[in-house]
């Protein structure tokens, strides 16, 4: 029987979502799932069909998420359904929903430089999302953000000092990849995937692909 995974996209159109969603929805279909995509948060509101879900997707920048809706996913995800996702999409959703924050682990802030050429190391060589890939670059937004200390970092981004206005920064090291729990279910974020040709580098495209099965119950 195959999996189910639900993928979401809206919010900001800048970050090309329904794009990005439709490259890893063919991912995940080559990998026997069953997957529904929807452009609508109300689809957090059925409480019957989420929790026969194995994985939840989002690509949703910005935007604000009710009450309702916010709880729906708050709870599938406590059940054990893993959440997973990518750049603004994930992590600058909702800014005003402390609780989705405290989900994720993780909220963007800055992007100093705007788009830029900046390094990505692996932090962890035998996490099986990042095993046997060694440090790239990469040009695109790199993701200044707050982040939950409770985080299993596994690759990082180090900033110059010299992206923007902002050289107080210099030699920050700042989680890119992350995966942590949530109740009984899976969290894998990666700050990565500005738009859709972002995963056309290898290194990219294999981390969120690895998360997105690592996150899946």
């Amino acid at each position: 029987m195959p999996k189910k995974a639900l993928m979401i996209w809206g919010g900001w159109e800048g970050h090309e979502p329904k794009q990005c969603t439709e490259r890893f929805a063919a991912f995940l279909r080559a990998n026997d799932y069953d997957v529904e995509i929807s452009d609508t948060l109300d689809a957090y509101l059925d409480a019957g069909k989420l929790s026969a879900l194995n994985l939840i997707v989002q690509t949703w920048t910005m935007g604000t998420i009710t009450s309702e809706q916010l709880h729906g996913l708050l709870g599938a995800v406590k059940s054990g359904v893993g959440f997973a996702g990518w750049h603004g999409g994930m992590c600058d959703a909702f800014r005003a929903a402390t609780e989705y924050h405290f989900m994720t682990g993780g909220q963007w802030v800055a992007h100093p430089g705007n788009i830029i050429d900046y390094t990505v190391n692996i932090a962890d060589h035998t996490d099986p999302i990042t095993t046997g890939l060694a440090d790239f670059r990469i040009r695109s937004e790199q993701y200044y953000m707050h982040v939950d200390p409770s985080n299993q970092v596994l690759a990082t981004t180090t900033f110059s000092g010299k992206e923007g206005d902002a050289p107080w920064i210099a030699g920050t090291v700042m989680p890119v990849v992350w995966k942590r729990t949530w109740g009984k279910g899976r969290i894998f974020y990666c700050s990565l995937g500005h738009v859709l040709k972002d995963f056309d580098v290898p290194e990219a495209r294999t981390i969120v692909e690895r998360g997105l099965l690592w996150a899946s119950r």
